[in-house]
């Protein structure tokens, strides 16, 4: 019996299926799968499209330790991140929002947000040699996020205005990103 075209397409779809399905398999398939979709930068807001975040008094305290309330990031330019250790498309963006960290820490505020344990964050964070600052929210989230999703990610100017609102992985390393910071500092 000869092996037909057909049968070979079947039996590649069952395995790739069954790739997905065995946890062990799953994540970094899925994180594999959004890398090529983190090779694009995020959209910047036109003026008149972006929304103001106004007053924020949203307690935070990192997996260092140090507390943080939001109000103190006023007048400063922000760039928020809502992430998990779990989720493949924040695993997929990572490298690049560290990349951008690395240059514009002393610069910028980030704000890496995560609802899980510090011990899981930390555990991460030292697996990928990241080396940031993750916040817990002590107090509930400030409506003006809507985050509903994750990976989800905000750069906001000195004025409040949030520039760049992107749910998904994107390229934060990129020369739109750059460049649109390098403005704000202006």
């Amino acid at each position: 019996m000869r092996f037909k075209k057909s049968h070979f397409k079947n039996l590649l779809f069952l395995g790739i299926a069954a790739l997905f399905i065995i946890p062990q398999t799953r994540l970094p398939i899925q994180v594999f799968v959004n890398k090529g979709l983190a090779l694009f930068s995020p959209s910047v807001a036109d003026v008149s499209e972006q929304e103001h975040i106004g007053d924020v008094n949203w307690q935070l305290i990192a997996n260092t330790g140090e507390t943080l309330n939001f109000e103190d990031t006023k007048e400063k330019v922000v760039l928020v991140n809502f992430w998990a250790t779990w989720c493949a498309p924040c695993i997929a963006e990572m490298p690049s929002m560290h990349k951008l960290y690395d240059d514009y820490n002393n610069k910028i505020e980030f704000v890496f947000i995560s609802g899980e344990p510090s011990k899981t964050v930390n555990k991460f964070l030292a697996k990928n040699e990241y080396t940031f600052k993750v916040y817990q929210p002590v107090t509930a989230y400030p409506e003006v996020f809507h985050v509903e999703t994750i990976p989800r990610t905000f750069l906001i100017d000195t004025k409040g205005n949030i520039v760049i609102d992107k749910t998904g992985a994107a390229n934060w390393n990129s020369d739109t990103v750059r460049a649109t910071i390098d403005d704000l500092l202006k």
